[in-house]
């Protein structure tokens, strides 16, 4: 695997778009028009980055960042794929963790924040291309669209650096006769099932007393949070993305029951039948 900072250097770039505000539920906000460049200076030794908003109001407002360096709360992919966020879930504090997808010209990112008490409070959906780029936008998830079996490869990275696990992943999914979505996932040698409550472009699941929500979003998004964290119980916040019908990555930031993140993994999946 390259260095981080090699990783980082895949999303150098304009990237055209706008970041989505959606409430819990997944109600629109506010959606604000955005430019974000990266730019490597002296040898991309260190970075610029420069978000730019275009206001309702025609103000353009613009944030400058320069790093050299990478915090202890960011991890990359080979494929420039990263998450950012807290590294670890305190009482009385905010909390929450970006997850970013990069599939050539494109880039789906989503961010994921709770409240003080833990509960989830705000979501933004995250779209952009590389300036220049013709590729469409995905049609907005449906739970139709997850139905079949998926087979993929997981790759595993930690905070502590040590060396990456990769394994192989099948995921099942189809809707039982009361019309709620079953799934059964094989990652490893653990399978998890659970069954889901469709409504519209919610799907709910309730795991070991903690509420685990799916959200179905534009471009193919899914985000898959509980909508309470508390220290005690394990938890995972993540993103999907539908890139064509038969192939979906999905990123994954784990925290064990001590609140402490412990892990990120990036799956690649194939659906082999519906």
């Amino acid at each position: 695997m390259r260095s981080q900072w090699e990783c980082l250097l895949e999303n150098l770039g304009e990237w055209q778009g706008s970041f989505t505000r959606l409430s819990p539920q997944g109600e629109l906000l506010e959606d604000t028009p955005t430019m974000v460049s990266l730019e490597g200076l002296n040898n991309n030794q260190t970075i610029r980055q420069i978000i730019r908003r275009f206001l309702p109001s025609e103000e353009v407002q613009d944030r400058v960042l320069e790093y050299s360096s990478l915090g202890r709360n960011i991890l990359f992919f080979d494929n420039g794929a990263f998450s950012q966020g807290s590294i670890q879930l305190a009482p009385f504090s905010e909390f929450g963790a970006e997850l970013g997808l990069i599939d050539g010209s494109r880039r789906l990112r989503l961010v994921q924040m709770f409240d003080k008490s833990g509960q989830l409070e705000r979501l933004t959906l995250i779209r952009e291309k590389l300036a220049g780029a013709m590729t469409p936008e995905r049609p907005p998830l449906t739970p139709v669209d997850l139905l079949g079996e998926w087979r993929g490869e997981a790759v595993t990275i930690y905070p502590d650096w040590r060396s990456p696990d990769t394994y192989s992943t099948k995921l099942e999914l189809h809707l039982d006769n009361d019309g709620r979505l079953v799934q059964n996932l094989t990652f490893g040698d653990k399978i998890i099932s659970s069954t889901g409550r469709i409504d519209g472009s919610i799907i709910q699941f309730d795991r070991s007393s903690q509420l685990v929500q799916v959200l179905l979003l534009p471009d193919g998004a899914s985000c898959t949070c509980p909508l309470k964290v508390k220290v005690g119980q394990a938890f995972f916040l993540e993103v999907g993305w539908l890139l064509r019908p038969d192939r979906r990555q999905r990123l994954i930031r784990s925290y064990n029951d001590k609140g402490e993140w412990v892990t990120l993994t990036l799956v690649k999946e194939l659906k082999i039948n519906n």
